[in-house]
């Protein structure tokens, strides 16, 4: 009977400690930013400030957490087995209606390394 209590102490504690909550994001308005795909309505473009204020805080967070922080990517980007990439949007990308690709648009880049965890966050026009 101790060994079904014990193993259940422990399986208990391991879906409550499994399970990523939302990351506290600052004063990044997340309505806006979850309603902005692609960066098309420019609502995230208002956050940037605020996201680098606070964008090193995310580092070690799961990709669960992101999600449920941020929204589902834009889009994700597998490297290989080790890391993959989360992208968000600042500016309309070629994803928006009537918008032209001229450049490489302003994005949050997510490194996640071979573990689901943020190794990286960078505001950049660059593609990994």
């Amino acid at each position: 009977m101790q060994k079904l209590t014990f193993l259940s102490a422990i399986l208990l504690s391991l879906t409550i400690f499994s399970c990523s909550g939302p990351l506290d994001a600052g004063n990044v308005n997340l309505e806006n930013w979850k309603s902005d795909r692609y960066g098309c309505k420019g609502l995230r473009m208002q956050e940037l400030e605020a996201f680098q204020a606070v964008k090193n805080t995310f580092l070690g967070a799961d990709n669960q957490a992101l999600i449920k922080t941020f929204g589902r990517p834009d889009r994700v980007e597998l490297v290989d087995k080790s890391q993959s990439f989360f992208f968000y949007f600042i500016e309309p990308s070629g994803n928006c209606e009537g918008v032209e690709k001229e450049k490489e648009p302003l994005r949050v880049l997510f490194r996640m390394n071979a573990i689901s965890k943020v190794s990286e966050v960078n505001v950049t026009t660059l593609n990994p």
